[in-house]
Formats: C-alpha cells, structure tokens, sequence
C-alpha cells in the first residue's frame, strides 16, 4: 500500500514545496490546513486523489489527532512571523509543535520531520527564537529520532522577503531598514523541501541540520542585490535602533486604536531584535553537505519571479538585450 505523508502547515509557503516532493515521491499526502476550501489547488501536485487539503487547527487536539492518524510520516511546517488573535508564537511554535509530535508518537508514527529555523534558543529574549526553540525541545521529548531542519532566511516565487521589499521601493523613493550589517545566508524553498521530503522517507539520520545557501551576504547587501536585480535605484537608509523601536511603536499603537483594521505586518519590536542577530549556520552544525544537497545559489532563481518588479516587467530584458546588439553593430 502507498505511505501517507501528513504536511501540518501543508498549503504554506514550505508546505506546499514539501508536497510536491512527497507526491513526485509517490506517496500520498495530506495537507494539512485551517482552510482547506482555499487550498483545492495542492490536489494539482499529485495524480487524482494522491493529494488532499484536509482541515485541522494545530491549536486543536482533537484536529492534529485526527489527521496525523494513519499517517506513517509526519511534516511541520507550521511557524507564524506575526502574531495575530489566538495565533501566538506561543501556541503555534512551542505548544503546538509539542502537540504535534506527542500524537505522532502515540500514533506510531515513523518519520517525523519539524521545520524550525537558525537562531531557536529557548532561553532567548527574542519570543520568535524562544518559542521555536522551545518547540524544537518539545519535539524531542515526545519524539527523540525526529530530524529537526533550521533554515535561515527562505527565499522563492512565493517568498515574503525578497518581494516583501521589492514591492516597498515601486512606490518609494527611499528603501528603510533596521540592522543592515546582520548577516544572512539564504536558502531556496525547494531545497528545503527536498530535505524534509528524504527525511520523512526515512533517508536522513535523526538529528537537527542547519540549512543555508552557497551565498552569505548583510541585509544591506541583500537589498542592493535585489535592487539591481529589479533595476530600480533607490537610496537604502539603515535605521539606527532607537529610531527603529520608535516606528514600531507608533505601527503597533496605530494597530491598537484602530481596532486591528490596520495590521502592523511592517515592523515589530520583535523583528527588530531578530534583525539584529545573523542568522547563518553555525560553525560545525550539521548541513546540507551531510544531506547530500548542493544548495541553489540565489542568482539561479531570483531572476525567475522578481522581473514583475522591474519597471517594464519582462519586456525590460528585451529592451537590454536589443540595446546590446545595437552597440555591437
């Protein structure tokens, strides 16, 4: 009989990766998600009926209980940047990675996988490192031969950090941002996805892997990459860090006395500490050279979905192409 995969988290940015590599695999999968009605789309990455959006809450017992059933490996994926309502980095990163991989357990669940990222420390102040580090804790008390993989920053089509900036500086002159000596060693989606796919399969050692690409460079240094990726000249001010929590400030009283119609997804006190850390794999941490995986470089893939931000689109690269030609005649 086919093996069946649960994806928590399954229709999200990782998630939906994850799938796909499940299914090219052939195994069947469950994607797990609060809103499966959304995600009919993840039924596309498989044959008819090998891929299916169920609906789970993983703040739910009774949810996470019912779709990790069956299940020979378990996926999760779930992690929040931002929190909102009863979505606290607390219940979703701590508790309920604990959740997931105690019913995995008693499940008899084979392989599970847990998606954290570079920098989880449960003593830290930072409460996105905290609870991601609490949870990998959690994961590892219920379930000590899961593979934990700690990514660090995650970029791709669908990424909210290259387009997130992107799209900023088509309406902005200036492009400002907070702690632009950090350090950061992005990693593509899909080699991500490859990773947790081998391990749900059974093909990775238990044990936690810190993922970074070929390429390390500042967050200023990011920025300007993207900027000339998308042709776009823009002035990039590095807030000093009392100015910084100052803005986050008025963005989340903002939020405050509007009642929650304006979200403060810009900037948070939160963020800022975050931003001021590197975030590359550490000295001696097990990677993708013990996966296996030849990381993609960022110049391979960038090109492929942030020309919907250069000032002509696509046609840009025609322009350029034929301004060569005539000064080679």
């Amino acid at each position: 009989m086919t093996k069946l995969v649960t994806i928590m988290g399954g229709s999200g940015f990782v998630g939906r990766y994850v799938a796909r590599r499940m299914a090219l695999a052939g195994w069947r999968v469950r994607v797990a998600t609060r809103r499966p009605n959304e995600h009919m789309y993840v039924r596309t990455y498989g044959t008819v009926g090998q891929v299916e959006p169920v609906l789970c809450n993983i703040r739910d017992e009774g949810s996470v209980r019912a779709v990790i059933n069956g299940a020979d490996a378990v996926v999760n994926c779930t992690g929040i940047l931002l929190e909102g309502g009863k979505n606290t980095f607390d219940a979703i990163q701590s508790k309920g990675a604990g959740r997931v991989a105690r019913i995995a357990a008693e499940a008899g669940v084979t392989n599970l996988v847990h998606i954290s990222a570079i920098g989880a420390d449960a003593d830290s102040e930072i409460a996105y490192a905290r609870t991601k580090g609490e949870g990998e804790a959690a994961v590892l008390a219920a379930f000590p031969s899961a593979v934990i993989l700690r990514p660090s920053i995650i970029f791709g089509s669908e990424d909210g950090f290259f387009n997130r900036f992107a799209k900023m500086v088509q309406f902005s002159p200036v492009l400002p941002i907070t702690g632009g000596q950090s350090r950061f060693q992005p990693v593509y989606v899909d080699d991500v996805a490859l990773a947790a796919a081998n391990a749900a399969q059974g093909l990775v050692e238990a044990g936690t892997y810190e993922l970074g690409g070929p390429d390390t460079d500042s967050f200023r240094g990011l920025m300007e990459m993207m900027l000339a990726e998308i042709r776009r000249k823009r002035v990039i001010i590095d807030m000093p860090g009392v100015l910084a929590r100052l803005t986050a400030r008025v963005l989340n009283i903002a939020q405050f006395l509007t009642a929650g119609l304006f979200t403060n997804s810009l900037l948070t006190l939160d963020q800022i500490k975050s931003l001021s850390r590197d975030t590359v794999v550490s000295d001696g941490a097990k990677g993708f050279a013990e996966l296996g995986i030849d990381p993609t470089p960022m110049q391979m893939i960038l090109p492929q979905y942030l020309w919907v931000y250069r000032p002509t689109g696509q046609f840009l690269a025609m322009r350029e192409a034929t301004q060569t030609m005539r000064g080679q005649e």
